[in-house]
């Protein structure tokens, strides 16, 4: 079984493009869903949580996002603290979701797939590409928020150019080319790839 990353800037399309995989029968695992979900259920990790972020990090043993975000948000250490914490418990959840698949390759989607060092366990990358000028627009109307804001989210992420050049595949969504038939070749092609793997 192939493991094959997918990732890409935010307002990229990434999800919408791992919806359409899922379409098509691939299993789709969402990091950012799990760690979220790991946050409120990971014993280990909330007890990780509160020592660094405070007792306010959970409200009725839920986690207080607005508490999260407040102290990370303008603060890189923070943020790289954060993610230090929810990355390696993201990782081995991911694996243990792997080790469940039986499909001829699945998929992970994630945003920072390069920044967290986990494309290195992954066989190929797919980046999906979209101009910035897009990826704003698309972000401001998603979130109800300002540019500002979003080139702030921008900047949390390596650069589109940089990203791009560390995958294996490109799927472009630029509002010029058609995702479908995109996914569909890539589709082909990694079935391909996934039964010389077996032969």
């Amino acid at each position: 079984m192939l493991k094959i990353g997918l990732t890409g800037g935010i307002g990229s399309g990434k999800s919408t493009v791992a919806k359409v995989f899922e379409v098509l029968g691939i299993p789709v695992y969402y990091a950012d869903d799990a760690a979220k979900r790991l946050m409120n259920e990971d014993e280990a990790l909330k007890q990780q949580l509160i020592e660094h972020f405070g007792t306010a990090t959970y409200v009725d043993g839920k986690l207080n996002r607005q508490h999260i975000a407040a102290l990370v948000f303008n603060n890189k250490e923070k943020l790289e603290l954060l993610n230090s914490l929810v990355h390696p418990a993201t990782i081995a959840d991911a694996q243990k979701w792997f080790a469940q698949q039986t499909a001829s390759y699945v998929i992970k989607e994630a945003a920072l797939l390069f920044e967290s060092g986990t494309a290195e366990g992954l066989d190929k990358v797919i980046g999906v590409y979209a101009p910035e000028t897009i990826r704003l627009k698309r972000v401001m109307d998603r979130d109800g928020v300002n540019a500002e804001e979003v080139k702030r989210r921008m900047n949390n992420q390596i650069a589109e150019t940089v990203k791009m050049r560390l995958c294996d595949f490109i799927i472009n969504n630029n509002e010029q080319q058609a995702v479908l038939p995109q996914v569909l070749q890539l589709h082909a092609q990694l079935l391909e790839l996934s039964t010389k793997q077996h032969s």
